[in-house]
């Protein structure tokens, strides 16, 4: 049986994002392609950085726990921009 390795960087608790920070190796261009980034929701923020990231390179996948995604705000936007009787 194999042993899981959490990968937790030494040192102080208040130090650990830091030491890891500065120690991780940077994405090469020619390897974005090789690195599956995960999205969750795909409302405004979700959505926009899925498409952003995609636009650079990386292979991006997006999740959304509504029935459809960007359901919400697809609502809002038809009952914003739906004709009212006064329009007539």
């Amino acid at each position: 049986m194999s042993k899981l390795d959490a990968k937790i960087p030494e040192g102080p608790l208040k130090d650990k994002w830091t030491n890891y920070k500065n120690h991780i190796d940077l994405v090469n261009p020619a390897n974005k392609r090789n690195i599956d980034i995960i999205v969750v929701g795909t409302g405004l923020a979700g959505g926009s950085a899925a498409a952003s990231l995609a636009e650079m390179g990386y292979n991006v996948k997006a999740f959304c726990y509504q029935d459809s995604p960007r359901r919400a705000h697809s609502i809002a936007c038809l009952l914003y921009t739906s004709p009212s009787p006064r329009d007539s």
